[in-house]
């Protein structure tokens, strides 16, 4: 019951103060982890391909274990002080692994851009948030990067934490953060991180799995909440959701496609290299600005949606156990 309570007032606190920019933010210190040790073992490990691809599997536990005992220390020792000092501080955790109002801010920076005419300074933010080259994007493909980002994230960002929260509380939720920032910042398929980032991309996948298919269910599921096309997310869903590289990019952005009305992925450029990617639902309209706008809203939907069934479902199932 603590913990729902604590994941429930933690994703509130999220949807009204976001992440404040001033104050230090504990993935900062995961990011920290992450480069310290991968120049560090990068010394200590051949430099062939085998011992790159080592050097990223030690990597990993040397992350997510320290991510997840962290936590867990701090808030057995403020359960030794109070249950009620347990529980804030389980509270504050619960807003600093969700990130809503962070991604609807940093695609709304994408939207204000376009809408006021600056294609230049639209790049420049939704390079911010995507990992494809962005110099050469015009409008509709910086929209649609940006639409993509928040519906690909919605999993990553609020779905997944909110699993992993419920399942173990503030410690296992950084330990799902450390992995998502593991792979965000060393699981790309480039000659760098090719063999080095592969476990750490492998173990994203495989947490995300099941998050990643909820969060395309609850898409199309608040489809029509949101004012969407809920048919066509279902169609869209269980039509497209496999057509990615990835085993959970599509899930969710297979459903935000078909909702829109809009056709997602296709092609994209990667450190300088075309990587050729098939599309996702279909173009009934052109894709505009408006759109991410709607995703946003969208988002909010299946967040607060997911929020309150998963906290009845952890309560239900407390009860019953």
């Amino acid at each position: 019951m603590n913990i729902a309570a604590a994941v429930g007032l933690g994703f509130l606190m999220d949807c009204v103060l976001g992440d404040p920019e001033r104050l230090w933010h504990p993935i900062m210190g995961i990011g920290s982890m992450i480069s310290f040790w991968s120049k560090t073992l990068r010394k200590w490990f051949p430099k062939s391909d085998r011992g790159q691809f080592w050097a990223g599997v030690c990597l990993w536990p040397l992350v997510v274990i320290p991510s997840w005992l962290i936590p867990f220390v701090l808030l057995w020792l403020a359960g030794i002080v109070h249950p009620a000092a347990r529980f804030v501080l389980e509270t504050i955790f619960c807003w600093q692994i969700f990130a809503a109002k962070s991604l609807k801010q940093a695609a709304l920076r994408v939207y204000d851009a376009l809408k006021a005419g600056d294609l230049a300074l639209a790049r420049k933010y939704v390079s911010w948030i995507v990992g494809r080259d962005t110099a050469e994007l015009d409008a509709r493909q910086v929209t649609k990067a940006a639409v993509e980002t928040v519906a690909e994230n919605t999993s990553d960002g609020v779905i997944a934490p909110l699993v992993f929260l419920l399942l173990g509380g503030a410690p296992l939720g950084f330990a799902y953060k450390a992995v998502n920032t593991l792979d965000s910042m060393v699981g790309y398929k480039n000659d760098e991180f090719l063999y080095f980032g592969r476990f750490s991309a492998k173990m994203d996948d495989v947490w995300n799995f099941i998050p990643a298919r909820l969060s395309g269910l609850l898409f199309v599921l608040c489809a029509a909440p949101a004012g969407l096309d809920a048919q066509s997310a279902w169609n869209c869903f269980r039509r497209d959701r496999l057509r990615h590289a990835s085993p959970n990019s599509a899930q969710t952005e297979s459903a935000c496609a078909g909702a829109l009305g809009i056709q997602l992925a296709g092609n994209a450029c990667y450190f300088g290299k075309l990587y050729e990617k098939p599309t996702l639902g279909d173009a009934k309209r052109d894709i505009e600005p408006e759109d991410i706008v709607r995703t946003n809203r969208l988002m909010y939907w299946a967040s607060a949606v997911a929020v309150v069934l998963l906290c009845i479902v952890r309560i239900v199932l407390i009860q019953l156990w």
